[in-house]
């Protein structure tokens, strides 16, 4: 049992924490609007990593030979997604600084927060090989049939609780940076940086997929 939760916590850590492009969508996102809607993202993206380990626990090794073959065009999709969230996030943050200076009416509404969790739910199931990652790690996790379905929850509930709670420093992060860059100017260069950043990152997903 403690090998499971151990296991569990080390996986969802280990999925979590490098940064990459959602994760810096992440942190722009709850700048520019809330806390609370960057905690919906966070627990979005927890809660693919969340589905991918309990898929990997039903089964993911013999999954693994399937999801292989589809591996390159999902990467290449979740990067398309990327850099249009990216682009989108430059002309709205130039939209609002040219607002600042001469307002007009808009009929434009924020994400909300069950937007976000979607949102970020779908784009981190984009990634099948976290399936494989977590497929990886349950096979030295089963032991005896009847302590097997219990240690399977374990290390579910573990590697979300961990991916979770690194999600959702991220975003207390970026509500951080939102409260400090207040001014009109300072969130159009938050905003046009993060922009720049997660298209970089797109397109090296992108490259990594060709």
């Amino acid at each position: 049992m403690i090998a499971a939760l151990v296991a569990g916590l080390l996986a969802g850590y280990g999925i979590a924490i490098p940064v990459g492009a959602v994760a810096t969508y992440l942190v722009a996102l709850t700048a520019r609007t809330s806390l609370k809607t960057g905690a919906f993202a966070a627990l979005g993206v927890a809660s693919a990593d969340g589905l991918y380990a309990l898929i990997a626990t039903l089964g993911g090794a013999a999954l693994t030979p399937f999801i292989q073959p589809v591996v390159a065009p999902l990467r290449c999709g979740a990067a398309l997604v990327l850099i249009a969230l990216a682009l989108r996030g430059a002309a709205t943050a130039i939209r609002h600084h040219r607002q600042c200076h001469h307002p007009v009416t808009t009929d434009q509404r924020p994400i909300s927060p069950a937007g976000a969790f979607w949102a970020l739910l779908g784009l981190t199931m984009l990634n099948p090989l976290t399936v494989i990652y977590f497929a990886a790690l349950v096979l030295g996790i089963q032991t005896t049939t009847t302590a097997h379905a219990l240690e399977q929850a374990v290390f579910v509930a573990a590697a979300f609780a961990a991916s979770a709670s690194w999600q959702l420093l991220l975003a207390a992060g970026g509500a951080l940076l939102g409260r400090l860059i207040t001014s009109s100017c300072g969130r159009l260069a938050t905003a046009l940086t993060s922009s720049a950043v997660i298209i970089l990152l797109a397109l090296h997903l992108l490259l990594s997929a060709v």
